[in-house]
C-alpha cells in the first residue's frame, strides 16, 4: 500500500466531527471516516459528506487496500 497520498489522511487518520441535527439541534459525533451516525436525541440518521479521491483516483484500491476501497468505492468494483 502507498502510505503517502494526502487525499486519504481523513479517512487513514479518522477525526472526530460535531455535527447538530437538523431535527433536533443535539450535537451528534461523528469519525470523518463514518458514512453516518444516529443522533442521541432524536434517532435521525446524520450523514458525512465523504467525498475522497478513493472514488475517483486509478490507485485507490492499491493505495488504501480492498476493504476501505470497497466501503468507499463499491460503484468501482
Amino acid at each position: 500500500m502507498i502510505h503517502t497520498c494526502p487525499g486519504v489522511s481523513n479517512l487513514k487518520s479518522p477525526a472526530l466531527e460535531i455535527k447538530i441535527c437538523p431535527r433536533c439541534g443535539e450535537e451528534v459525533e461523528i469519525f470523518s471516516d463514518d458514512m453516518k451516525a444516529t443522533c442521541p436525541g432524536c434517532n435521525l440518521e446524520i450523514f458525512n459528506d465523504i467525498v475522497s479521491c478513493v472514488q475517483w483516483c486509478k490507485y485507490a484500491r492499491e493505495c488504501v487496500g480492498d476493504e476501505m476501497f470497497n466501503t468507499y468505492a463499491p460503484e468501482k468494483n
